[in-house]
């Protein structure tokens, strides 16, 4: 671990979540009304995941979809669910402000593997477990070289990367092509059609 990954990164991390969330208060709280109007409470999902460590936090994120239930009171498909105000937000990424809370609080950095569902804890291979051995992120190598567009293991072969090889260099290329991507809106799915990585391994 060199000294970036070991003192400078979280100082950065906080320093940059907690003047971000500030300048980005008006943004945080006309979402909020909009989503509240939109789709009704809450306005804030949160959904326990996975991070440094395997500890298990709560990732935040504003709410993209409808709580909709069939006749039997089972939840619609995503994709019934997804309102437009939801597909705006997660095209644009203003559905992520949330996090910049996660980050203040430490359970994950702005730079990182994306923090995946509890359930796919028992499915990664020993090398791919090195994604846990730093906290995740808002972004990441894998986001800036494919994001929804690239399969499970080549995901995870650039988190092993991010994870051998943080720097601070690393960090800023990251950050600023997640910037422009962000900025063209490339490679979004505002459903996700990826078949889950527990039912993908669970096959063979």
């Amino acid at each position: 671990m060199n000294l970036y990954e070991k003192f400078f990164k979280r100082i950065l991390d906080f320093t940059a979540a907690v003047i971000l969330f500030i300048c980005l208060l008006p943004v945080f709280a006309a979402i909020a009304i909009a989503v509240r109007i939109n789709m009704g409470s809450p306005v804030i999902f949160s959904q326990p995941r996975p991070g440094k460590n395997e500890k298990i936090f709560r990732v935040m994120k504003f709410r993209t979809m409808t709580s909709e239930k069939d006749e039997r009171g089972n939840l619609l498909p995503d994709n019934r669910r997804l309102t437009k105000l939801g597909a705006f937000l997660r095209k644009t990424s203003l559905d992520e402000i949330p996090q910049l809370l996660n980050v203040i609080k430490g359970d994950m950095s702005f730079i990182g593997p994306r923090p995946l569902v509890v359930e796919y804890l028992p499915y990664y291979t020993e090398e791919e477990k090195l994604r846990h051995s730093v906290r995740p992120g808002i972004t990441g190598l894998a986001q800036i070289n494919g994001r929804n567009n690239i399969t499970w293991e080549e995901k995870f072969s650039y988190d092993i990367k991010y994870a051998k090889n943080i720097s601070l260099g690393l960090d800023v290329k990251i950050a600023f092509l997640t910037l422009l991507k962000v900025l063209k809106r490339a490679d979004v799915q505002v459903s996700n059609t990826e078949e889950p990585l527990h039912i993908l391994r669970g096959k063979k």
